[in-house]
This record gives structure tokens, sequence and C-alpha cells, in this order.
């Protein structure tokens, strides 16, 4: 399209993109003010650092196996259907952590409130696909990616508050409530002003399209990519809290505090990146994400005080430098009738996998710190080289082929 692309146009003309914004600050703002201390708040609730561990597992796997399901559901009811049932799903895991304090609980909980997010990945980049024109898809995913971390950067530090006033345990429980009322909220809006959207007919009039379909040759490398990538972030990923509070001193709050760092650092790179990544094509700006995947660990391991934990934040938060980008390079690659089902496929196959690295967290973590978070850093290596030199690059130009 030559015409300008003008977003607040766009977000005037279009309702459900609106609201589908409108809703992933409430649910999120609510999942954020509990979800990042739960591993503190298993502990306090007698679970082991393997509970940790298997959490961090099931988070990984439980979100595989829900996202192609998910995807499925948006092609065929309809993306307002799908986020409607699946918030309904999460208020229901929030509701069992509330009330019965036990980590048993939480992990059971879990099964259900780890369900929205899968389900929305895949159901939103089926609104951008239909609203959006192919040469502004990474700018239109970027909207969502800046939009998700208003809470994810607000979220930490109400609920680090929270466990500041109340303790871990309560504060935690308060936050799920706070949680499941966000999310009551999100299904009226939902109810009100989103449309219910059409249901993807499949070319030929076929229901069922083949893995072998859905993944070209280009999209199968930068999935092998990001499943090594993906190994750096989850196997540290549970005990960056742990290691921050329990062994270094870092406050909850201040923990808080550095969540909101890494989110404002990711949100002032979302939309310059995009419109570069639109005009200049996607693949070095994947690769410059991947990089600070890599970095992450490393910095981390090195971090002892309050201003090296900023340092180590900062770079946190650039690692989101080409997500949005990442994800509409896949959206360029999906099939036309099946962008949600690709989706969903792909997140299956990288998460199931991940979810075993995410599993051997907690050994790693009994060896040392330093095991964990060397063992990151190779695998960051190993995924960045990789997609350096069997990645593929989009052009603008190809993409609207």
């Amino acid at each position: 399209m030559s015409r300008e692309f003008r977003l607040k146009e766009f977000l005037k003309r279009n309702g459900s993109m609106t609201t589908m914004l409108l809703v992933v600050i409430f649910v999120g703002m609510g999942e954020k003010m509990a979800e990042r201390f739960l591993p503190l708040y298993l502990v306090a609730l007698g679970g082991s650092t393997w509970s940790v561990g298997f959490l961090n597992s099931m988070d990984n796997l439980l979100s595989a196996l829900y996202s192609f399901p998910g995807g499925y559901l948006s092609d065929r009811l309809g993306f307002k259907k799908s986020l409607q049932l699946f918030t309904l799903v999460a208020m229901a895991g929030y509701l069992l952590v509330i009330l019965v304090p036990a980590w048993q609980a939480v992990l059971i909980g879990a099964v259900f409130f780890i369900a929205w997010t899968a389900v929305s990945l895949p159901a939103i980049m089926s609104l951008v696909s239909k609203s959006v024109p192919k040469e502004r898809r990474a700018l239109g995913v970027s909207m969502h990616s800046f939009t998700k971390r208003i809470p994810m950067a607000l979220g930490p530090v109400i609920g680090g508050a929270l466990i500041g006033a109340y303790g871990r345990v309560h504060g935690v429980r308060l936050a799920f409530g706070a949680a499941f009322a966000m999310g009551a909220a999100a299904l009226i809006l939902m109810q009100k002003f989103m449309t219910d959207d059409k249901p993807a007919k499949s070319s030929g009039g076929r229901d069922v399209i083949s893995t072998r379909e859905l993944f070209s040759p280009s999209l199968r490398s930068l999935l092998a990519s990001d499943i090594l990538i993906r190994f750096a972030e989850q196997i540290p990923y549970a005990f960056v809290v742990i290691w921050a509070v329990d062994n270094n001193g870092i406050t909850p709050l201040q923990f808080g505090i550095l969540t909101t760092i890494e989110m404002v650092t990711a949100m002032l790179v979302y939309v310059p990146v995009a419109m570069m990544s639109d005009k200049y094509g996607k693949k070095k700006f994947v690769l410059i994400t991947f990089g600070f995947f890599t970095l992450f660990p490393l910095v981390l391991l090195f971090s002892r005080s309050f201003p090296m934990f900023v340092l180590a934040f900062v770079i946190r938060g650039l690692k989101e430098f080409g997500e949005p980008t990442r994800k509409a390079l896949i959206m360029d690659l999906a099939p036309e009738e099946a962008k949600a089902r690709t989706f969903g496929a792909y997140y299956l196959i990288r998460d199931v996998i991940v979810s075993i690295a995410a599993l051997s967290s907690a050994l790693l973590w009994n060896i040392s710190p330093a095991a964990n978070f060397l063992t990151a850093f190779g695998f960051g290596i190993l995924g960045t080289v990789l997609f350096a030199v069997f990645g593929k690059d989009i052009s603008p130009a190809r993409s609207e082929r």
C-alpha cells in the first residue's frame, strides 16, 4: 500500500484491534503482578527448588501443548471466542491459587492460567494479519508487543509492593485476586467492543493442512535457531529472582523496579526497530536480538550489586530488540489461510523441546548458579551462529508475493 499508515486513524477504525490492546493490558497487569514472584511463593509455601524448576518446565510444556489447539480454535472459531474461552480458563486457575494456599495448588492452577498466554499469541497474530498491510506487519506486531510490556513493567512493581506490605504468601494471593478481577473486566470489554470475526477458510476447501505445508525451509531454519536461543533464556529464567533476592540481597520491590527497567528498555526500541526492519529486511534485527539473549546470562553471573543488576536488565530488555520482527517473519512465511495454526504449530514444536531445557534448570542450579548461567550462554552462542549462517532474510518486496 502506498497510502501512509496512521496509527491513530487505524485504531479508531478498528475496534477489535483497540479492544485487543486493552485486553492485553488488563489480563497482563493481573498476571504479571503475581507471576514473576511465583518462585518465591512456592518456596514460602514449602516447595523445593525442584518445584520451582518443575513450574518453569511446565510453563513451557503446557504453553506448547496449548499453542496448537489455540491456533486451531482461532482459525475455526475466530479470535474473539477463543480469547473469551481461555480468559475464563485462566480465571479458574487464579481462583484455585486464591482459595488453596499450598504449593501443590500453584502447580495445578498453573495448568489453567498458563493457557491465556499460549492461546493469545496465535489469536492476536491472526487479528494483526487481517488488519495490517503486509509491508507494515512488523510495526503491527510491535503495537501488540509495546502494549504487552505496559503491564509487564508496572505489574511486578505493584506485586513487589504487595509482598513488601503483606508478606510473600498473602501478598501473592492478593495479586492473584487482582488478576481475577482484571480478567473479568477483560471479558466485559471483549463482549461489548470486540466484533465477531469470521473463521478462516482453507484453500481448496480443505480443513487439514500438513505440518510440511505450514513450514517452509526458511521457517524451519528460524525455528531451529529459536529453539537454541530459548534454551539460553529458559535455563536461568525461574532462578533470576532467587539469584537477585536470596543470593544478592535485592529486595522484592527493587526486583520489580528492575523488571520495569527491562520493559521500558524494550518499549523504547520496538517501534523504531520495526519501522527499520519493514524497510531494510528482518534477518539482521533478529540476529541482534539473539545476541542480547546470549549476553544476558553471562552479565547476570557477574551481577552482585543493584547497579550491575540494572545493567543486566537493560540487556534483558534489549533482547526484545527484534522480537516483533521475528514474529512478523513467521507471519510472512506462514500460509495465508493458516496464519494462527502456523503460529500454534511453531510454538508447539519450540516450547515442547525447550521445556526439557527448563526442567534441567534445577539440576544445573543445584550444581551452582555459574553452571546454570554459563550453560545458557553456550546455547545462546550456538543458536546465534546457526541463524547467522543458515537464517533467511525476507525483504519487503519478497514478503508481498
